[in-house]
């Protein structure tokens, strides 16, 4: 299980900066802004190797729907790509965020 509890900032890698604003159009203050707006994270298992990945889906404060994969190193989340959803992964996640409104009194 993974805890945002424990993190206490972001670890930035120049040449990850470069591509998700320039490939993906999505810049570093909407990947940060994700992880504050309590995103759905789970383990990206086919991904992991040497280091554990993770995925989170979630919104922006513009409410623009976006993913991220990443891995955790020591208290620090290292971003290693961000884009838009896609329309399979917004579908889930709508899907599924709309059974957890509904479910509340």
């Amino acid at each position: 299980m993974f805890d945002l509890r424990k993190i206490v900032g972001f670890d930035w890698d120049e040449g990850n900066l470069e591509k998700n604003e320039a490939r993906h159009g999505v810049s570093v203050l909407e990947a940060e802004q994700l992880f504050l707006n309590t995103p759905e994270i789970m383990a990206d298992e086919k991904h992991s190797g040497h280091e554990k990945r993770w995925l989170a889906f979630g919104r922006t404060d513009a409410r623009r729907l976006i993913s991220c994969a990443f891995a955790v190193r020591g208290d620090l989340i290292r971003v290693i790509s961000v884009r838009p959803m896609s329309r399979r992964e917004r579908k889930w996640y709508e899907e599924k965020y709309s059974r957890q409104s509904s479910q509340r009194p």
